[in-house]
């Protein structure tokens, strides 16, 4: 099946948040939103069909999970990632952000302390203080566009952590960690003691023929000190259904874990949540395939209009994710300035460079999932606001 990524989708009866929340979150309805990490296309068919087949049963009661629905999870990882999961370490969440924020209050003694790496997924900071633990940065290092780990920085805080929470591939720098990489840092939390989690959520968006790198199956050693969070949400588009995985190093964690939810009653899917993962895992390749190429283009297109239009903005183009981190600071704006130019001035709605990592100055994060004319609207749109702001209007 050849699948449209080109045409644009009405989302004005969808209840997307993306769209009915800007006047909320920017103060105008009128901002093109390229915020939210979700996409603007349709999921694969065999979704909808699954989803519309199960639709029509008409009746939608408590919902038992079925042997298969892990089967799927676990051939997709095993198909896509080489990874051999061990189903009895296997746990059902309502999604990665919960999952993590449970890991946090479950795994860490109260007042302790979380290491993250900035910028990255602001949330990561939401649910550790949420806890009333304390955030330690192991703030990542740029150098010609590049950003890299500062190991001598990561030893001296894994020294004071509790946990640490790794983002891989990842959001919003769009790097795609290499084995070297991963197995480095996850060795370096064996060698302090500290619970490695591996945010895998983006797993499944990896471009120009690169391999995403499953810390847990690294080796033995590596995978008893590793609980790893994942989803096909992301992957299919289908956030709004909330349904995660995560694997867990041993049984006593993976009690706690369930132990958790059982206590406020959660520990179902819904009916709808649980017939899209499955479908999604199990027949979801060819459409995932054709979105990856169709957003490999959506990059390029950035890269080269900002090159060719707006010099003074510098895009990474990701290899993963569908997120592009746009370098600002030629603009010479403070945060403040540079929000609301892009709100008043370009009239879009993307999510700001400090809320990623609390000392940044002069970034943004524009979500690339979405129809090239789309993307090409806004970018004449922040050409021209740029030009306004420089005096070439």
């Amino acid at each position: 099946m050849i699948y449209d990524f080109d045409t644009p989708v009405d989302r004005s009866e969808n209840h997307a948040a993306k769209y009915d929340e800007r006047l909320k979150k920017f103060g105008r309805e009128d901002v093109i939103p390229l915020w939210i990490a979700d996409m603007d296309f349709r999921t694969a068919q065999p979704v909808i069909d699954a989803l519309t087949a199960r639709a029509q049963q008409g009746l939608w009661g408590y919902t038992a999970r079925p042997d298969s629905y892990f089967d799927a999870i676990c051939d997709w990882q095993r198909r896509r990632n080489g990874w051999e999961i061990d189903r009895s370490l296997l746990s059902w969440s309502l999604g990665v952000v919960q999952s993590l924020s449970a890991i946090v209050k479950n795994f860490t003694p109260e007042g302790g302390n979380v290491l993250i790496q900035t910028p990255v997924y602001s949330e990561f900071y939401d649910v550790t203080e949420a806890w009333d633990r304390t955030v330690l940065e192991n703030p990542l290092i740029e150098e010609n566009g590049r950003w890299h780990v500062d190991y001598d920085d990561l030893e001296r805080k894994l020294r004071q952590a509790d946990l640490f929470i790794f983002c891989s591939p990842h959001n919003p720098l769009g790097i795609l960690w290499s084995r070297e990489e991963v197995e480095r840092i996850a060795r370096l939390c064996l060698k302090y003691k500290v619970l490695m989690v591996s945010d895998e959520i983006h797993a499944d968006l990896v471009f120009w023929g690169g391999r995403h790198t499953v810390a847990a199956a690294l080796g033995d050693d590596i995978a008893a000190n590793v609980i790893t969070c994942f989803s096909g949400t992301k992957t299919f588009n289908l956030a709004g259904l909330q349904a995660s995985a995560v694997v867990f190093p041993n049984a006593e964690l993976k009690q706690k874990f369930d132990g958790f939810w059982r206590k406020m009653d959660i520990h179902r899917n819904n009916a709808f949540s649980l017939t899209a993962m499955e479908a999604a895992f199990r027949y979801g390749e060819e459409w995932l395939e054709q979105l990856k190429t169709y957003l490999e283009g959506n990059f390029l297109f950035i890269r080269d209009f900002c090159a060719a239009n707006i010099p003074e903005i510098v895009p990474i183009v990701p290899a993963a994710t569908y997120l592009v981190w746009l370098d600002c600071r030629q603009l010479g704006l403070d945060n403040g300035q540079l929000h609301d130019f892009m709100i008043n001035q370009a009239r879009l709605g993307l999510n700001d460079g400090n809320t990623f990592g609390r000392s940044l100055s002069g970034y943004m994060r524009l979500n690339a999932a979405c129809p090239r004319c789309v993307l090409a609207r806004a970018l004449e749109q922040l050409r021209a606001a740029v030009d306004t702001l420089r005096g070439r209007g």
